[in-house]
């Protein structure tokens, strides 16, 4: 299947923000399902967080670049990088709560699971608790979309991205 990739740069600098934008553009855009889009970060002279989204037609590239170039965003042809944190994909709705690593790989795009400090991906059977907040990222060796998760409590797995991080030095 072709996709068709377009880059948003907004100037915005920190992943949750980005998170927010990103779903509030594909809502204003009506995406259809099968729409990834992902974060990207930009480093260099003026560091921030780009978006991306990957379309599956080019009637929807077109008025996507049409609406959002209208919004005044800087808008280009493709994606930053190769290894975009995938915030929407098919099946992100459906990772709520705690999935077996079979049922999250079943349900969404992702489509393997490493655990930190492990060789190898974990059992099929094994737990995942995904607090609501699910971030894959694609692999740029091999094209995959992956998720990284850590050991947590019982037995069970975590994503490794936290829903809310706590700010660098906010005890300062």
């Amino acid at each position: 299947m072709t996709s068709y990739a377009l880059t948003v740069d907004t100037g915005v600098r920190d992943l949750r923000a980005a998170d927010h934008l990103l779903h509030t553009l594909a809502a204003e855009l009506d995406l259809p399902d099968g729409v990834f889009g992902c974060t990207h970060l930009v480093r260099g002279d003026r560091p921030r967080v780009a978006l991306s989204f990957t379309l599956p037609s080019e009637p929807l590239l077109r008025t996507a670049l049409d609406r959002l170039t209208a919004l005044e965003y800087d808008v280009s042809p493709g994606v930053p990088d190769a290894c975009g944190r995938a915030v929407i994909y098919p099946g992100v709705t459906a990772l709520t709560g705690t999935l077996t690593i079979a049922e999250l790989l079943a349900r969404s795009a992702i489509e393997r699971v490493t655990v930190l400090g492990t060789a190898g991906q974990p059992a099929s059977g094994t737990r995942l608790v995904t607090r609501d907040h699910v971030r894959p990222q694609w692999q740029d060796d091999d094209g995959a979309l992956v998720l990284t998760a850590m050991p947590a409590v019982g037995g069970t797995l975590v994503p490794f991205e936290v829903p809310d991080p706590t700010p660098c030095c906010a005890d300062h």
